[in-house]
């Protein structure tokens, strides 16, 4: 379960992409490089409960919608450095730096576990005066594995995610991650996993 603070966020999470994604190799050529109109998103848990792990299907104008994983922490995460997007100040947990989480190990563990388990994204609850207040999710997802299936190490897969989510992705003999969401109502592929 995630829970979801009632917080501030000085840059806001679109407004740290609005640089970030045009200088991008997969960003689309004749995309405009303006702040993105987020039209989705899904979490996974850290089993740690450290580390935030969100993904945004974002748009921008001349280019089908893009996914963009995040990872967000309170701490640089030691040795990637190249998969930083930015820092953004949140009104309860401070400083969280942000990362394109195809470099960060708990993203790609957790959406390895998703697609060869058949997982989904988890419940995301947000503070209430008298609890946690369920959140629906903006996106749904669901790996194609079988619960209990062994997970191997990292370094033993192939992990692709897919950027650009115009349905063109040959996912033939490879396990899936597929989702849909708002306007988007037949599942697309959003990354594939096979032994490496």
């Amino acid at each position: 379960m995630a829970l979801i603070h009632n917080a501030a966020l000085t840059p806001t999470k679109t407004e740290l992409l609005t640089t970030w994604l045009p200088r991008q190799p997969w960003f689309p050529a004749g995309a405009e490089p303006v702040e993105p109109e987020r039209i989705g998103a899904f979490r996974f848990d850290d089993p740690e409960g450290e580390v935030g792990v969100e993904t945004l299907i974002v748009r921008v104008p001349g280019a089908p919608p893009l996914q963009v994983p995040l990872t967000y922490r309170g701490a640089p995460l030691a040795g990637a450095q190249a998969w930083l997007i930015g820092t953004m100040e949140h009104s309860v947990l401070g400083t969280r730096w942000v990362y394109d989480a195809l470099g960060d190990p708990v993203y790609l563990s957790e959406l390895a576990k998703a697609v060869l388990q058949g997982g989904t994204e988890v419940e995301q609850h947000r503070d209430g005066p008298d609890g946690p207040v369920p959140v629906p999710s903006t996106a749904q997802v669901r790996g194609d594995g079988e619960p209990g299936a062994a997970v191997p190490e990292l370094a033993q897969l192939g992990i692709e995610v897919v950027r650009v989510l115009d349905g063109s992705t040959d996912a033939v003999s490879r396990s899936t991650l597929r989702g849909t969401w708002p306007g988007q109502e037949e599942p697309v592929v959003l990354a594939m996993v096979r032994p490496a």
